[in-house]
């Protein structure tokens, strides 16, 4: 049995985003107020605080208002200001744009920044690392720990020096065990130990299944004429078909660079569909090709996000700690934003924990969580647009972009949804359509200048895994995709995956197999999600390894 060093804290925090960093900050604020000693542990798998970390992002700024109310005399690095807004359909040749008198007043970004979350992230690191929080990048937990009652006792990290087939190397040496009286998951969208938690302990029996889409975003610096600091846009249709949701955004950060942005709602139908590509296709419209006209590309990434909103949070509270953030899904979809949120849970969670710890507990379950958490500026922010979602879903783009705003105006006029609140139980995974019976896409080839390949993208994701170190997505039935995937959906791996990991090839008497570039991850999860047998895990590979999306 290998021997692990043990170390001891009150809380431990698996995640360095914004809301793992709000709840550490948040819990030493109110011990210190008390004058009450505190042990808090941060644990973050990428080599530095933000590494990791990708979003858009126009962040609503109201939870770190009240979180660090003096952000900006201390320098928070939150980029511009909005200064204008727009929403456009686009149609193969044409923007229309809808004249913003009509959007809903839940939909205003008045107020809210253009931020590399990356950037927030590291310093709300150091923030928190001042404030006397340990925090340990490079470090990923790859197990929880239970007690003799089954409650969650801390997480392990995972070994390092281990190579392919498991085997120690000469480099080697074993995680440690993270014993804690509470373990808070942060881990973002579709986090491993979060998925295994929730699974455990039911925690999604009473709501709807979680709903994601795969967000690939690339910055670019372009000419200084065409750039407008503060101005953002989002965009609907083309190229996308009616039948299936998402949609591109444009932000212009500073520096005479733009965040450009593509979503695709995983629960699409059609198993020739790739993401990625119809993200180079988007940018071939004239509005794009104009903006991009004699700029380079100099940053590329994607991520799952949650889109599921109100009715697929899941219960936040297990024995011995509780998800928040986005591990919980706390993303507003209309608005595309889910920091403030991520943000506000933290502090929350943290509210309850610092009860319970002043009271002596531990390791046990903190009772009416979810309502302590969810009541206030998250269910104001989320349950006006609670049928966005399934109304897109069900009724398409357009028609359900106009339902969805006739809801949105109820919500704010009335108080209340004319609609109720709409279910839809039907999860990402089991959405598609054998390949036989789909159109299939033919994808231009990439120029080079304005389009790309997966190639080309991923080197600028900065990526550093080991060669040689233990794959990190795992198939439960290795013969499975070939078995079923690949006669049935033509192996859709191949298409959503955005950074060429999944590839089916063929020997020279034409049998094929599946190969696993594992080195090419860029950590999205997409795969752990689509795969329409559920037959990939992904798990954390070794501290440190992954992408770097430093300034995204």
């Amino acid at each position: 049995m290998t021997s692990r060093d043990r170390i001891d804290v009150d809380v431990v925090i698996v995640g360095a985003g914004p809301s793992g960093l709000a709840a550490a900050i948040r819990l030493k604020q109110l011990a210190d107020a008390e004058g009450r000693p505190l042990s808090i542990m941060v644990l973050e798998k990428a080599a530095d605080i933000g590494a990791h970390v990708l979003s858009g992002a126009v962040m609503d700024v109201s939870a770190l208002d009240a979180l660090l109310p003096d952000w900006r005399e201390q320098g928070a690095p939150l980029g511009s200001e909005v200064t204008s807004d727009h929403f456009v359909y686009l149609t193969r040749s044409a923007a229309i744009e809808v004249p913003h008198a009509l959007f809903p007043p839940q939909l205003d970004n008045s107020g809210c920044r253009i931020v590399s979350l990356g950037l927030v992230c590291r310093w709300l690191g150091e923030r928190a690392a001042e404030m006397g929080i340990d925090i340990f990048p490079g470090f990923a937990a790859s197990e929880v720990l239970f007690d003799d009652s089954g409650a969650v006792a801390g997480v392990v990290t995972g070994d390092t020096g281990l190579a392919r087939d498991g085997q120690p190397k000469g480099s080697h040496a074993p995680g440690m065990e993270i014993r804690a009286r509470y373990t808070l998951i942060a881990e973002g969208a579709r986090g491993s130990l979060a998925k295994q938690l929730i699974a455990r302990y039911r925690l999604d029996a009473d709501c709807d299944p979680q709903h994601y889409g795969l967000g690939i975003k690339e910055t670019w610096e372009i000419r200084p004429d065409r750039h407008r600091p503060g101005l953002v846009e989002h965009h609907l249709g083309w190229p996308l078909s009616d039948d299936t949701g998402g949609g591109g955004f444009v932000y212009h950060t500073e520096g005479n660079r733009v965040s450009l942005g593509y979503v695709v709602h995983l629960n699409y139908t059609n198993p020739w569909l790739s993401p990625f590509d119809e993200m180079q296709r988007w940018k071939t419209h004239p509005r794009l090709r104009v903006l991009l006209e004699g700029g380079r590309r100099i940053g590329y990434g994607a991520r799952a996000m949650t889109s599921g909103g109100w009715q697929s949070i899941p219960e936040l509270a297990f024995p011995g700690g509780a998800l928040v953030g986005c591990s919980a899904g706390l993303m507003n979809l209309p608005r595309i934003k889910g920091i403030h949120n991520a943000m506000w849970s933290g502090m929350r969670v943290a509210e309850a924990l610092s009860e319970a710890l002043h009271a002596g507990r531990g390791n046990d379950l903190i009772e009416g969580l979810k309502d302590q958490v969810l009541r206030g500026p998250i269910e104001a922010d989320l349950r006006p647009v609670r049928n966005a979602k399934a109304l897109l879903s069900k009724l398409g783009t357009r028609l359900g972009l106009l339902v969805t705003g006739f809801d949105l105006w109820c919500a704010a006029l009335a108080g209340r949804s004319l609609l109720g609140t709409l279910r839809h139980r039907t999860p990402d995974h089991a959405t598609l359509a054998p390949a036989a019976r789909s159109r299939p896409i033919e994808y231009p080839r990439p120029d080079g200048t304005l389009t790309f390949d997966r190639a080309s993208s991923i080197f600028l994701a900065n990526l550093a895994h080991a060669e040689d170190q233990p794959v990190h997505l795992r198939l439960r039935d290795p013969d499975l995709p070939l078995r079923i995937n690949l006669p049935l959906y033509a192996e859709p791996a191949q298409r959503y995956c955005p950074a060429g990991v999944y590839e089916v090839v063929r020997d020279e008497t034409g049998q094929p197999s599946l190969r696993i570039n594992s080195a090419n991850c860029v950590h999205c999860k997409t795969c752990d999600i689509k795969d329409p047998q559920q037959n990939i895990d992904w798990v954390p590979p070794e501290g440190g390894s992954g992408p770097n999306y430093a300034g995204m």
